[in-house]
């Protein structure tokens, strides 16, 4: 008698399967960020014993977002027709191999080892495309308008879930181990990742954990809880909506914003383990742990921003505001990078990251506005190209930083170039952006 009157408690109420569903986002793309940020850890030790230059460096940084920015709208079109779930994880298997097979890169003929690498690198990137929008679709699924914000900076804060949990790890495999290590652990992490995905990620209609009473929430919030897959039934996507998207001053302004917020996180991504080894002359061991205060930083200005932006909902401030304040507060931040030039401690210049990296944070919850504007069908195309534009800039600044490296031996024009797209980020949304709202068909 006592358990079925706890059964039916617990029938009476809705369930919180969507919570699961986020924790898989954020793991699954703290491994994506980490297996991107390997080379970086893993780049002085393997740049010493293989001989790689500074510029050659910043083309391998780069090679990733080179190809990422090619299968940006392939991605999201993939996503929309064969459904996210599936399209995700297929992704997820795929990078992680490609992260294994970097780990042997050392063993093959030597004057090769640089382009087999920047190929591996590219083609990760071909195949990681579908995260940022798949999470963008997944989310959009599961949560409601009220709750997107907050669900999209906690998936967003994944890149400093990476940071915490698998820098200082692939920190002591390259002190300790070896650099191929770092690609070997992080690559068979993904691949059982995977297999998990497989198992346990579905649809909210599909879900065997889910009641109808947050169905229901879900519908009733706005939630795109709708068929998906091959046979489901969708409008295709036209030129004519890729036009419709680049036409619009609204989009056009969120679209350079996110490019301006990508450049702080690609100089972390990459640069910076080098920045605190070269231009600070730390080991690559305390590094490993000294990068975990900005990214302690990045994520609490992450959920932060994604609080402060639902609160500003939940108290009938329009979306302009609600997404507007948290964005345009953390990229005037992020442009405090610049006064790491100004500062000879170490712990000045670390300081001076970790706020620059909360602001970034801050902003993240721009992409809460893919769902926020993009009509239902095209959810996964809109978030392709918003990336597409976020990708751009991870071609632009590691190359841009490795020739400014290698031109002048120090970081500073490297970290003026950063801290001016904070700025232009601030400056579109005031001024380009306008009202955010939904975008129609024509």
């Amino acid at each position: 008698m006592k358990a079925h009157t706890i059964g039916l408690e617990m029938a009476s109420r809705p369930t919180r399967t969507r919570y699961t569903t986020l924790a898989m986002l954020v793991i699954a793309s703290a491994v994506a960020l980490a297996d991107r940020a390997n080379l970086s850890i893993s780049g002085s030790a393997m740049s010493a014993e293989l001989g790689i230059s500074p510029v050659q460096l910043g083309f391998l940084f780069s090679a990733f977002s080179w190809a990422y920015v090619l299968a940006q709208l392939p991605a999201g079109w993939m996503l929309d027709r064969f459904g996210a779930i599936r399209v995700y994880g297929v992704a997820l298997f795929g990078w992680s191999a490609l992260t294994l097979a970097q780990g042997f890169v050392g063993f093959g003929p030597a004057g090769w080892m640089v382009i087999i690498l920047f190929a591996l690198r590219f083609f990760m990137g071909l195949v990681e495309a579908p995260l940022s929008p798949g999470n963008s679709s997944i989310t959009a699924k599961w949560f409601p308008v009220a709750e997107r914000g907050t669900a999209t900076s906690i998936y967003n804060s994944a890149q400093y879930v990476a940071v915490l949990v698998f820098v200082p790890f692939m920190g002591l495999l390259v002190g300790h181990v070896s650099w191929e290590s770092v690609f070997w652990a992080m690559g068979v992490v993904g691949i059982v990742l995977a297999l998990l995905w497989a198992r346990t990620m579905h649809l909210p209609e599909q879900h065997p954990g889910i009641n109808q009473l947050e169905l229901s929430y879900l519908h009733a919030g706005g939630a795109n809880v709708v068929a998906d897959g091959p046979g489901a039934h969708r409008p295709k996507v036209r030129l004519a909506d890729l036009k419709l998207f680049l036409g619009s001053r609204q989009m056009l302004g969120i679209y350079v914003g996110q490019y301006c917020l990508a450049s702080m996180q690609y100089f972390f991504l990459t640069w910076f383990p080098i920045y605190l080894v070269k231009g600070r002359g730390m080991n690559i061991v305390d590094v490993g742990f000294v990068a975990t205060l900005p990214a302690i930083a990045g994520f609490v200005g992450g959920i932060l921003g994604g609080v402060i932006s639902d609160a500003l909902t939940r108290r009938g401030h329009s979306l302009s505001i609600a997404r507007k304040v948290p964005f345009v507060t953390g990229m005037l931040l992020s442009a405090s990078v610049l006064f790491c030039n100004y500062v000879d401690s170490t712990g000045a210049a670390v300081a001076i990251v970790t706020l620059a990296l909360f602001g970034k944070g801050l902003g993240a919850v721009n992409f809460a506005l893919i769902a926020d504007t993009a009509p239902r069908h095209l959810v996964g195309f809109a978030g392709g190209l918003f990336n597409l534009f976020g990708s751009i800039s991870g071609i632009v600044t590691p190359i841009v930083i490795g020739y400014a490296l290698q031109a002048t031996g120090s970081f500073t024009h490297a970290l003026w170039f950063v801290a001016l797209h904070g700025v232009v980020a601030a400056f579109s949304y005031l001024f380009v952006v306008g009202r955010i709202e939904p975008i129609t068909l024509r």
